[in-house]
């Protein structure tokens, strides 16, 4: 199974602007220093988060800051508008089966079934954690 790291690094992000985004100025240049990320890939990220009405940038002069509650914010909403197609990333399924295989022409069906099952609890558990939840975990280290 796969969650892009963007999705990490889009948590990091959203913690220190929590953190000092009252008090100094977020740019994307200061969160590359503090997540080891390309200022690049900080901007697609902030994009996406801002997007998505998780974060406002200041026209201008940058500066990111929260736009909505830390309880609205969960980690599926945080995956979903850094990847919004992440779910159908989760779990592989070969692409190519025989249809002449008693098993081949079947096998789309039995996993998708099965692997449906995976992405619902998956996707339950990223709604069940907020950004509050983070920010209790990250002040509780």
């Amino acid at each position: 199974m796969h969650i892009s790291t963007k999705c990490s690094v889009a948590v990091h992000c959203l913690i220190f602007i929590y953190e000092y985004g009252n008090v100094k100025k977020v740019t994307s240049e200061l969160l590359s220093l503090s997540t080891g990320n390309n200022s690049v890939t900080i901007r697609r990220i902030l994009s996406a988060l801002k997007k998505d009405g998780v974060i406002v940038i200041k026209f201008g002069t940058g500066g990111a800051t929260l736009n909505a509650p830390l309880h609205e914010i969960t980690l599926y909403r945080i995956c979903k508008a850094i990847e919004p197609d992440f779910l159908s990333k989760l779990i592989g399924i070969h692409a190519f089966p025989s249809p002449l295989c008693p098993v081949g022409k079947n096998i789309h069906k039995v996993l998708d079934l099965s692997y449906q099952k995976i992405q619902n609890d998956l996707c339950r558990s990223l709604q069940s954690i907020t950004m509050e939840d983070i920010m209790t975990f990250y002040h509780n280290i």
